[in-house]
């Protein structure tokens, strides 16, 4: 690890940023250009004293899902993204192999997305970033490892995140995001997606028994109904943006004209915002 350019690489793009552009509303006078270091922590998922110690040179060296986590706080390109691993000491991820990397542009819009959920996701069902309503509705997805990373996963395997769905939704639910993994599988062909189905038909009956039915549909948009446990039923209009090449999702949570969901997404990203501060 080059601990010298590290910190001066990270110091240099953390003052380029401005608050406005990660959608920070700042009541009061800054003494210094760009984020705070506290405001890049808490992004990438770290500890504001971790952070600080890598900006002054003294910190370990960093593991590969805190380089993840800084290069979306900090909104590097690629190019920077492979710059801060080596500086690291890492290897750069795959750019043919390697489909998380956000878009400074994807994470732009999702700062300025305040009225409505908005997640960017692979076609796997990994969750990369969400905006800040997003995490208050359906909780961080960002934070599972492994095999639990895919949504998809855990759908087939976790009573808990069904919980919040209405059971009378969850058998349609279910057949629609099996044909989306086989339109995935097939477009992908690649290891991750065939682990991922080798995985779930030999956990999930229910998923093998979907499986067999060879339905194979991109899921593009459909209603979803989730129960929030402080807002109760939410309803959303999900609406599924694709990269050209499909390997990643901008998902959009539209609230559902004819129900009071927009007023309780307004009042819940008040009380979200109020319990940060």
């Amino acid at each position: 690890m080059d601990s010298g350019p590290l910190s001066h690489f990270l110091r240099v793009r953390r003052e380029a940023l401005t608050p406005e552009e990660l959608g920070i509303k700042s009541t009061t006078r800054r003494r210094t250009p760009g984020l705070r270091r506290e405001e890049v922590a808490t992004r990438a998922g770290i500890s504001t004293d971790y952070y600080t110690r890598l900006e002054q040179a003294r910190a370990p060296q960093p593991t590969p899902s805190v380089l993840r986590g800084l290069t979306r706080a900090l909104r590097l390109t690629l190019d920077e993204r492979d710059h801060l691993f080596r500086l690291a000491g890492h290897t750069a991820p795959d750019r043919l192999l390697a489909d998380d990397h956000v878009s400074p542009v994807l994470l732009g819009l999702l700062d300025r997305l305040h009225d409505m959920p908005a997640q960017v996701m692979t076609d796997l069902g990994e969750v990369l970033a969400q905006n800040a309503l997003a995490t208050a509705v359906f909780g961080d997805h960002t934070r599972f490892a492994g095999p639990e990373r895919s949504v998809i996963y855990r759908w087939f395997t976790s009573p808990e995140l069904r919980a919040a769905y209405p059971p009378e939704d969850q058998a349609q639910e279910s057949r629609v995001i099996a044909a989306d993994l086989r339109a995935a599988l097939v477009r992908r062909n690649d290891a991750r997606a065939h682990a991922l189905v080798d995985r779930l038909l030999a956990e999930s009956p229910e998923f093998a028994e979907l499986w067999a039915d060879h339905d194979v549909a991109v899921l593009r948009g459909r209603r979803k109904r989730f129960r929030h446990a402080e807002m109760g039923l939410l309803e959303l209009d999900c609406q599924a943006l694709l990269e050209e090449n499909r390997s990643q999702i901008l998902a959009l949570f539209v609230p559902a004209a004819g129900t009071d969901t927009a007023d309780r997404l307004a009042l819940l990203g008040v009380l979200s915002a109020s319990q940060e501060h």
